[in-house]
């Protein structure tokens, strides 16, 4: 028996400076996976953290640990926060809504910005490492599995990818807004990861004076650059091209920030105290906060970004409405395929038994009747089969239907054991279906109605 649970946060949820708190980079999230599956061998995890959203999935058995605030306090306690502050900003979801969640963020209809191609990529990143770390198996696996696969039919058959769809698309945007020439002006950008790739591939279109790459590996930069018309300048230079750069875009891996007030109030003057715009687009921020409260410096984030960009949903109305057709359509898709295969084993176990029984009660009646030809028995035992089929189809066909998949299957499967003497599904390796949309939650302790 398995059960979906999820606990997380996202920006819609939590503002930037407690996401930053709560993100667990590559090595930090490979740790944590390694931990959770070792402390909890049964269960199954994936670990979901992008600049927007940190997310734990996990599927369990009913009334096992760890519940839900046992996660919640094991993330408390790794990123050294008060577990009921964090709780406010998380959100919990089940079975069923799990999975719908999963697959409308893997279509990037939960992403900060809409269409951007980015997050499946890392949702397959975060799989990937679950698989490395063992901590997948039969529940995760297809649903993350399925997950990818509606995200690129999203992508590829719908118009919500077309336009300025990531965030550094939207933060180059936003620096179309602050000048209105670039012939004149210098732009920095700081890193050379996916995120600073995408960051060159726009600025490049504003045609600024000059475009700068600094990063800690510049091997790694002046690789990123072939393609374009930039120079590459190592991180230790940092502080010289801060002092000629009139926008600077940031997106490193750094766990600290890599742009503080000291290291700005030592720019300014030899900028002669000239206006640069700083746009923040990593997490954890490569920019202390408290560099905006300098004067001539404007310093924009990731939750600067999502007020920006929160008008793009209205202008984009019937490609949002197909892609959430096409997850809609998807997750009843997956919850029917689920729940086939997790009734299959008690419908098996229910066919048998009633054959056996039919063929005791025909054997009993065939002793009695020592004329009976062999062609005769043999008719009397396909009557028999038939019989049984017939009675088990109808009743069988409404368990499989997609109509049937919104009634309460727990019911369902605690009737059969009862009314046919059928043994447990922990004890014949069934998992239990997903409980009809509203049902109890299974992470109530509680035992189902």
């Amino acid at each position: 028996m398995q059960r979906l649970l999820l606990l997380g946060m996202n920006h819609t949820t939590a503002q930037l400076d407690l996401r930053e708190k709560l993100a667990f980079g590559g090595a930090d999230r490979d740790a944590a996976l390694a931990e959770l599956h070792g402390r909890f061998p049964e269960c199954e995890f994936v670990l979901l953290s992008t600049c927007n959203r940190t997310e734990l999935y996990l599927a369990r058995q009913p009334h096992a640990p760890p519940r839900f605030e046992e996660l919640l306090q094991y993330l408390a306690q790794k990123r050294g926060l008060a577990a009921d502050e964090l709780g406010r900003h998380m959100y919990q979801k089940t079975d069923r809504d799990v999975a719908a969640h999963l697959f409308a963020v893997a279509s990037s209809l939960d992403s900060m910005v809409l269409g951007e191609t980015q997050i499946l990529g890392q949702v397959r990143q975060a799989y990937d490492a679950a698989c490395q770390a063992g901590a997948v198996a039969a529940m995760l696996n297809p649903l993350f599995q399925r997950a990818l696969a509606v995200g690129k039919q999203v992508l590829t058959q719908t118009a919500l990818a077309e336009g300025r769809v990531s965030v550094a698309s939207v933060a180059v945007d936003y620096a179309r807004r602050i000048f209105d020439t670039f012939a004149d002006k210098t732009v920095l950008s700081i890193g050379a990861g996916k995120m600073a790739a995408l960051v060159l591939t726009n600025l490049a279109e504003l045609s600024p004076g000059r475009l700068v790459i600094c990063n800690r590996d510049p091997a790694k930069a002046a690789a990123m650059v072939q393609t374009s018309r930039a120079d590459v300048a190592p991180l230790d230079d940092l502080a010289d091209h801060l002092a000629e750069a009139d926008i600077v875009v940031s997106s490193t891996g750094s766990s600290a920030p890599i742009i503080t007030r000291a290291l700005m109030e030592a720019v300014m003057p030899r900028r002669r105290y000239k206006p640069v715009f700083l746009i923040d687009i990593a997490l954890p921020r490569d920019v202390a906060p408290e560099v905006a409260q300098m004067e001539n410096v404007y310093l924009y984030d990731l939750d600067d970004l999502q007020q920006a960009v929160a008008a793009t949903r209205s202008q984009r109305g019937a490609a949002l409405e197909a892609a959430a057709k096409i997850v809609a359509d998807q997750v009843e898709q997956f919850i029917v395929a689920q729940r086939a295969r997790q009734l299959g084993p008690i419908i098996d176990q229910l066919y048998r038994r009633w054959h056996e029984l039919a063929q005791e009660e025909l054997s009993r009646t065939l002793a009695k009747l020592p004329q009976v030809s062999e062609a005769e028995r043999r008719q009397l035992e396909d009557l028999a089969r038939r019989i049984v089929n017939k009675l088990l189809h109808e009743p069988m066909q409404m368990l499989r239907s997609p109509e049937g998949s919104h009634g309460s299957v727990i019911q369902y499967l605690h009737a059969m054991e009862k009314l046919f003497n059928l043994g447990p599904p922990q004890e014949k390796g069934v998992l239990t279906p997903f409980p009809e949309k509203g049902g109890q939650d299974p992470f109530s302790g509680e035992p189902p109605s």
